[in-house]
C-alpha cells in the first residue's frame, strides 16, 4: 500500500467501524438484538455490508461501553442485568441527575428552561388525548435536562449510564399509565428549575427515578418468572 493510499483506506476502515457502532448499538437498545443473544458476525458483517474487520472493532467498542460481553470459546452475547445491577446503575444515575438538576436551576438560561416546556407539550401532543400513548422514544427529556448543566463529562457519564438502563429494560413492555405520570412528574421538575428552586427540582426528580426504578424492576422480576 502506498503511502497516499494507507491514509484513506484507514479513513474509510474508521468510518465504517463507525457506522458500524452506531447501527449495533441501536439494534441492541432498540431490542432487535435481545439481551442474552448471541452475535452471528457472519449474518451481521452481511445484513450491514461490512467486512469482519470494522465489524469487530465495533463489537469490541459496545463491549467497554458494557452492552456486549465475550464467553470463553461461546462467542459475544448482549448483556443481560440482574435486578441488583439495575438498582446499581439508577443510583448511579439518581446522583448524576440531580447534581445536574441542581447546576441547571443555579446557571441555565430561562430560554433552555422554556424549551423543555415546549418538549414536554410536543411530547404530550404526540401521546394523544387517550391513557393509551406511550412516552415517545425520540424525546428525551432527561437529556435535554442533564445538557442544562453545561457539563460534558456529566452528560457523558449520564449517556453510558442511560444506555445500560435502557438494555436492562430492553424487555419492558410500554407502560401508558406509567408515561402520562411520567409526564406530569416532568412538568413538576421543570417548574422547579423554573422557580431556580434546585433541591426541590432535584427531590422531585429523585421521586420520579424511584417510581421508574420500582416498575421497571417489576416489569424485570416479571420476565426472569415467565
Amino acid at each position: 500500500m502506498s503511502e497516499q493510499t494507507r491514509p484513506a483506506k484507514l479513513g474509510r476502515l474508521a468510518t465504517f467501524s463507525s457506522r458500524s457502532l452506531e447501527v449495533l448499538r441501536d439494534m441492541i437498545l432498540d431490542g432487535t438484538l435481545a439481551p442474552g443473544e448471541r452475535l452471528n458476525e457472519v449474518h451481521l458483517s452481511q445484513a450491514l455490508g461490512i467486512s469482519r474487520g470494522p465489524l469487530r472493532e465495533a463489537i469490541q467498542r459496545l463491549a467497554s461501553e458494557g452492552l456486549v460481553e465475550a464467553v470463553t470459546h461461546r462467542g459475544v452475547y448482549v448483556r443481560s442485568f440482574s435486578p441488583t445491577e439495575l438498582t446499581d446503575f439508577y443510583e448511579l444515575r439518581t446522583a448524576l441527575e440531580t447534581h445536574a438538576v441542581r447546576l441547571a436551576a443555579r446557571h441555565a438560561q430561562q430560554q433552555r428552561i422554556d424549551e423543555l416546556t415546549e418538549l414536554l407539550d410536543k411530547t404530550e401532543s404526540s401521546m394523544g388525548g387517550d391513557a393509551t400513548g406511550a412516552y415517545p422514544a425520540d424525546q428525551d427529556f432527561h437529556a435535554r435536562l442533564a445538557g442544562l448543566a453545561a457539563k460534558p463529562p456529566l452528560v457523558t457519564a449520564l449517556t453510558e449510564v442511560g444506555r445500560k438502563i435502557q438494555l436492562a429494560r430492553a424487555r419492558s413492555a410500554h407502560q401508558p399509565r406509567r408515561a402520562r405520570t411520567a409526564l406530569d412528574e416532568h412538568r413538576a421538575i421543570v417548574a422547579a428549575l423554573a422557580s431556580r428552586d434546585g433541591d426541590h427540582a432535584a427531590a422531585l426528580l429523585e421521586a420520579h427515578l424511584v417510581s421508574s426504578l420500582n416498575n421497571a424492576l417489576t416489569v424485570l422480576r416479571s420476565n426472569e418468572n415467565d
